[in-house]
């Protein structure tokens, strides 16, 4: 069976128009109208296709081919809708559009396979409007509690449960029920780095995902004014936190190679060009493929936290922990085996980027499939991927998930 390559990249495009913005980006939040949008184009797609769709209390949203069997463990493929505030056209939504066409491929060539198969969007995996990102996949596989994360509020005071009830209700669907855990979970994304495009590989299996920390952090300080307070009588926590970023970067960001450690979306207040700061608010990113290492690093930057501080206080909370995990086997030699058959190049790759299906992982068999993006771009408007790449990973997941069902 194959795929419908033109079909594909126009739903691709036509997904890029919600929430467009210039330069060929995209700006389409969690649980926000342009998200509300999107959900009415899949649920047009789907209808099309004489396709079920439903969502779950977490704002999950499943497109369903059933099953002759409706209470055999379900097979799940997707990725995400939401994107950065200035996003590309491919980041996760790619992974949902190829696993609608693998359906849609499926309805139209009169195959009813045992098992539901089913097109899932996890909801807020990007974490940029209510942190932490990944939400959905880990309300789904049991790792956080629906009252926690509808307590979580944006920028803006507004709580993810109150951003999920609009939601469901400008867009009404059934409450998807199925039987847990899936017997198995497949995403297709672009690699959002260089290694496929440097090696000309056509696609990526996906060993695994390197492990990952955040935090939030908050520095208060004391308010005054920058003519009178003395240098030496100052708690200001601009100073503070130059002094302390400046550490992070030298004691664990240069720590060994494999670290990744990013400081970001900086907070100030009262932000005013002649008054000293009181409160500065940052987040922190650490990752390492390494457990043990990671938790080394981990430990370390909280240490670091406390002892430079002074004279300010500060604040931690670990918004996240995922430690680095493994793909099923059996699944990565499917997808190897797919692409040789196919004459497609690959390469095992593992991501240094995290993904809903870190969280799958842990309650069924996972595995993705990258395929390249332009320089490595993505989380950016010139984040691209070649059609010819795009349907080979599509193609790729149909027929993983045939093989899937026929064994």
């Amino acid at each position: 069976m194959q795929i419908n390559a033109e079909r594909l990249w126009q739903r691709l495009m036509a997904m890029a128009q919600i929430g467009a913005i210039p330069g060929d980006g995209v700006n389409r939040q969690a649980l926000s109208e342009q998200e509300a949008d999107s959900w009415r184009l899949m649920r047009h797609w789907a209808q099309s296709s004489d396709l079920e769709m439903c969502s779950d209390e977490a704002g999950n949203l499943f497109v369903i081919l059933p099953g002759s069997d409706r209470q055999a463990a379900p097979l799940l493929l997707g990725s995400h809708l939401d994107s950065q505030p200035t996003g590309g056209r491919f980041d996760g939504v790619y992974g949902v559009l190829a696993a609608l066409e693998v359906l849609t491929v499926l309805r139209a060539g009169g195959i009813q396979p045992v098992c539901d198969v089913v097109a899932v969007s996890w909801m807020n995996e990007e974490g940029s409007r209510f942190a932490p990102g990944m939400m959905g996949s880990a309300f789904f596989a049991g790792a956080r509690e629906l009252a926690a994360i509808r307590a979580v509020t944006d920028a803006q005071g507004i709580a993810v449960g109150q951003a999920l009830d609009h939601l469901r209700q400008a867009v009404p669907l059934p409450r998807y029920s199925c039987v847990h855990p899936p017997a198995a979970y497949l995403e297709a994304h672009i690699e959002q780095a260089t290694q496929l495009e440097q090696a000309r590989a056509t696609l990526g299996v996906v060993t695994g995902i390197q492990g990952k920390v955040t935090w939030q952090v908050t520095l208060r300080g004391e308010r005054g004014h920058a003519g009178t307070v003395p240098m030496t009588a100052r708690r200001d926590v601009l100073r503070c936190f130059t002094h302390m970023a400046q550490q992070f970067y030298q004691d664990v960001g240069e720590a060994d190679p494999q670290v990744m450690f990013t400081i970001g979306r900086l907070e100030m207040q009262p932000n005013a060009p002649s008054v000293i700061p009181d409160r500065l608010t940052f987040r922190i990113d650490l990752r390492h493929p390494d457990d043990q290492r990671l938790t080394q690093l981990r430990m370390l930057t909280e240490r670091l936290m406390s002892e430079l501080a002074a004279p300010c206080e500060v604040a931690m909370e670990r918004l996240s922990e995922a430690a680095p995990n493994r793909f099923d086997a059996r699944l990565q030699q499917m997808i190897s085996e797919a692409a040789a058959a196919h004459g497609y190049s690959a390469l095992s790759l593992l991501s240094a980027a995290g993904h809903d299906a870190r969280y799958l992982a842990t309650i069924c068999p996972s595995a993705m499939i990258f395929i390249p993006c332009r320089a490595g771009i993505s989380h950016a408007p010139e984040e691209w991927a070649e059609p010819e790449h795009v349907s080979a990973g599509a193609q790729v997941l149909l027929d993983v998930a045939l093989r899937w069902l026929g064994s």
